[in-house]
């Protein structure tokens, strides 16, 4: 977006201080109308593909993206056929595999993804999560001497490994031989071993670094399963696996990972979603109904409902219960399983609402009333390393400029960042580890995990506001909310929204459609549950739209909304489904809101 974006319904100050722009460029609006005449598309929904780059000549592929057309021989991959033929070589000479993956989904989904193929193959595997808080991120060197008197004599990490050249050392005097497979972002120096897989090491020129590390996994199992093919291990007493029904765990690590929802991605998470649908794998099935979930699988519920239960293991409880569940073929023990995440996922939702009150406070009081600065470091003793990356998350969506949270104990610190689009957070964690600022770290554009000692919090804030400085400073004078048309209560029906979702999976880099609502009157404005706003809004024809700005009670969009009952103003935000009671209907989650008094054309 340039300086020169087109203002929507001439939004330039709205309730929460932002300009709404229109996401339709001159040419998108073009593409747009030939889409509705070519193909006779609904005015709405050419506008959202034509305002994510699409043109006439590519809605086809993408309404209906698919594994078989858009993903590459996974040989592309730097160091794919090594790390398959060591594989294929455990495989059939009967080895011990050992799966060290990351305490979240992503990591838990990648570790259930490789040995849920093992299991198929018939051979011994091992699955070790790390303990957040005892182990910390990555492979360690006692827990590879354990995996190493469990027998194994392959180390596979997933969705880490990338700069553990310490730890590895020791498993090759160990007598173990070392497969990575990851996405982060790597250092120019990489670890010796006998394959690191990862679309995003400086030498590789697949393009496929967008991937989450189960999508690398999932390409790893297709070109393992193509070398056990030829070497005929597949018989009719021991048939190939249906990859394409893997595609649930690879969906539910893409859309929690927060990776961009793009090209081979979205068809990862569309084909996944189908697979849930079935609801075979028992695991994910007692997610869904211990969440609450009601309808067809949707990628918001993924993001929302699914990927923050299995997270909650990692978090504050037991590391390992994510890949456990999700590899489980027991209902009865895949229910108490799901439970036990149910329940931690609350008591971390008990310890979140506290630390974020806490950075908050620290937050302001930093940038001062004028909310100015780079970005926000936030520090305490007390903060549970489990939910520090929620924290940061809730910063920088309260102040739109990347922010991390560090929790002590004693004079180390560990801590999790997220940023805003145009500010690479995985590329300044890199340099602050190489500059020697941070003890570890890493991560990729939109998030990063760190260690750093005590005293050195201060020269951390220094050198991530140099070096996030001119990419915030650009992603803040080009922001706003991107608004992708206009509609009134009437408009907004089941049918337009379910015509909608065939534009997604919604996420990063294919975001929510985001819908203005003009001059609706609120008739009924409350606060509800844990800091939410609902309202009820009145079009001029009487059709009346119901809507909830979730978190927004104390924040000033909510205390607007509250003052404004009675009064008309324009609402933005995302269309869903609402199925309470079995009955459809269509709900607006607010995101923004402006007086249209105040912002008059011209």
């Amino acid at each position: 977006m340039t300086g020169s974006a087109r203002l929507f319904l001439n939004v330039e100050t709205s309730y929460s201080g932002q300009r709404w722009l229109d996401r339709l460029d001159p040419g998108a609006a073009m593409r747009a109308q030939a889409m509705v005449q070519l193909h006779g598309m609904g005015d709405v929904v050419s506008r959202i593909l034509a305002a994510r780059g699409q043109g006439p000549e590519g809605v086809a592929e993408f309404l209906e993206p698919t594994v078989r057309a858009l993903m590459p021989d996974p040989s592309t991959l730097v160091d794919m056929d090594a790390a398959v033929d060591r594989l294929a070589s455990a495989i059939l000479s009967e080895e011990t595999v050992a799966i060290f993956g990351d305490y979240d989904v992503d990591g838990a989904s990648s570790s259930a993804l490789l040995g849920g193929f093992l299991e198929r193959c018939g051979i011994p595997y091992i699955i070790h999560i790390p303990d957040r808080v005892f182990e910390g991120y990555g492979p360690n060197v006692e827990a590879i001497r354990a995996l190493a008197g469990q027998g194994a004599r392959l180390l596979v990490t997933v969705d880490c490994g990338t700069t553990s050249s310490g730890p590895f050392a020791e498993a090759h005097r160990l007598g173990m031989d070392v497969v990575v497979l990851d996405h982060h972002q790597a250092p120019e120096a990489l670890p010796a071993v006998t394959a690191l897989v990862n679309p995003n090491r400086q030498d590789d020129l697949s393009g496929l670094g967008h991937l989450c590390a189960a999508g690398v996994v999932f390409m790893t199992i297709v070109a393992l399963n193509r070398v056990l093919r030829a070497r005929g291990f597949w018989t009719q007493a021991r048939p190939e696996p249906d990859l394409l029904a893997m595609l649930d765990l690879v969906a539910l690590a893409t859309v929690a990972d927060v990776v961009p929802l793009t090209g081979l991605n979205r068809a990862f998470v569309r084909t996944g979603l189908a697979v849930m649908k079935k609801r075979g794998r028992p695991g994910l099935r007692a997610l869904f109904d211990v969440a609450g979930s009601d309808g067809p699988p949707r990628a918001e519920s993924l993001g929302f409902m699914i990927g923050p239960r299995i997270n909650a293991g990692g978090r504050i409880g037991d590391a390992a219960l994510g890949a456990k569940l999700l590899l489980l073929q027991d209902d009865a023990e895949a229910a108490d399983i799901a439970r036990e995440l149910d329940r931690l996922n609350r008591e971390r939702q008990v310890l979140e609402m506290a630390s974020v009150a806490e950075a908050e406070a620290e937050a302001l009081a930093a940038l001062g009333l004028s909310e100015a600065g780079t970005c926000i470091v936030t520090a305490a003793d007390n903060w549970h390393p489990g939910v520090v990356g929620l924290v940061a998350a809730r910063l920088k969506e309260r102040f739109r400029r990347p922010a991390f949270a560090i929790a002590f104990n004693g004079e180390i610190g560990t801590g999790s960042g997220r940023s805003i689009a145009g500010a690479d957070l995985g590329r300044a964690i890199r340099a602050a580890v190489e500059a020697g600022v941070l003890v570890k770290g890493g991560g990729h554009a939109m998030a990063a995990g760190v260690t750093l000692e005590r005293h050195r919090l201060t020269d951390f804030r220094a050198f991530l506001e140099d070096a996030l400085q001119a990419g915030v400073e650009r992603a803040l004078r080009d922001s706003g909310l991107q608004v992708d048309a206009a509609l009134t209560a009437g408009g907004a029906h089941p049918a337009l929204v379910h015509e909608i979702e065939k534009a997604g999976p919604f996420g990063q880099g294919n975001p929510e459609p985001v819908f203005a609502f003009p001059d609706h009157r609120l008739v009924d404005v409350s606060e509800v549950g844990n800091g939410h706003v609902r309202v009820r809004a009145v079009a001029r024809d009487n059709q009346s739209l119901n809507a909830i700005a979730f978190r927004a009670a104390g924040r000033p969009l909510g205390q607007a909304l509250l003052r404004a009952r009675g009064e008309s103003v324009h609402l933005a935000g995302v269309l869903n489904i609402d199925r309470w009671g079995g009955n459809e209907r269509v709900q607006l989650r607010i995101q923004d809101a402006a007086d249209p008094a105040v912002n008059k054309p011209g």
